[in-house]
């Protein structure tokens, strides 16, 4: 795409407009943070998962072989321009896909939000957008690197991108998303980190809206995929463990002690 947008003379006084899902927003993102150190770009969202959560923000990447968004830089766009009605012509398994992102923001920062989603979300979409990337936009302001608070946007992230890697990225973000907080849920039950009911409304929202909520991976596999993942810093890993429906805590671990929490609910998926 570099090759691309040189060979047709692109210049700084030129602008990349990225029209489609999270994966067209990360590449054109950050083809424009390096393409000559960089050059304006415009969010057009066309998957619900990209309006509410990746679109938003600036944070761009590509995957490498070796993990989830190796490769990328914060750099926020121009302008994002959404139209809700992009969604109607999508696949019923996309737009579910971004629905994860939007139970997501539910669980970690508005107990009325997901109270909301327990009601049809399709009548209500804009209004659901509008709250999910005003959770974001005041996350990231207070916190636009990702050196504390934006970390709780990484609810159930740590297990899903490790289920992305282990299936070679061919389970879709979303699914894995929902994995991961399902599984990060049980053990954080495991652990008398949060009530039966939490877990229980994390997991029974996740299954009304026809998420998966397990997967065959191993533990160690999936273990091992996470020692690898971008938000380990040294020997630590930050995990976002839920208290109650809207509200969660940063947990920095090492790596020995993070395995010994999630490997409990690995080891047995099945919901209590």
């Amino acid at each position: 795409l570099l090759n691309a947008l040189a060979e047709h003379g692109l210049t700084r006084a030129d602008c990349i407009v990225a029209l489609g899902g999270g994966v067209t927003g990360d590449l054109a993102g950050f083809s424009a943070a390096t393409y000559q150190r960089g050059i304006s770009y415009v969010q057009m969202p066309t998957t619900l998962l990209a309006a509410v959560d990746s679109s938003v923000g600036g944070k761009t990447a590509i995957d490498l072989p070796a993990g989830k968004n190796l490769a990328g830089a914060f750099y926020q766009p121009e302008l994002v321009l959404c139209d809700a009605d992009a969604l109607n012509t999508l696949p019923e398994e996309v737009f579910r896909d971004g629905c994860a992102e939007v139970i997501k923001y539910g669980v970690i920062w508005d107990a009325d939000l997901f109270e909301r989603l327990k009601q049809p979300i399709r009548p209500q979409i804009e209004d659901i957008i509008a709250r999910c990337v005003s959770i974001k936009r005041d996350v990231v302001e207070r916190d636009e690197f990702d050196m504390g608070l934006r970390g709780l946007l990484n609810f159930g992230h740590t297990i899903g991108h490790a289920v992305e890697k282990c299936s070679r990225f061919k389970v879709s973000h979303g699914s894995a998303v929902a994995i991961g907080m399902a599984l990060i849920t049980k053990a954080a039950y495991l652990a008398d980190i949060c009530e039966k009911e939490c877990a229980d409304q994390v997991y029974s929202l996740l299954r009304q809206y026809e998420l998966p909520v397990e997967t065959a991976y191993s533990p160690d596999d999936l273990l091992t995929a996470m020692e690898r993942d971008k938000k380990r810093a040294g020997t630590c890993i930050t995990l976002v463990l839920p208290e109650a429906i809207g509200k969660c805590r940063l947990e920095k671990l090492p790596v020995a002690e993070m395995k010994a929490l999630l490997r409990p609910a690995l080891e047995e998926q099945t919901w209590m």
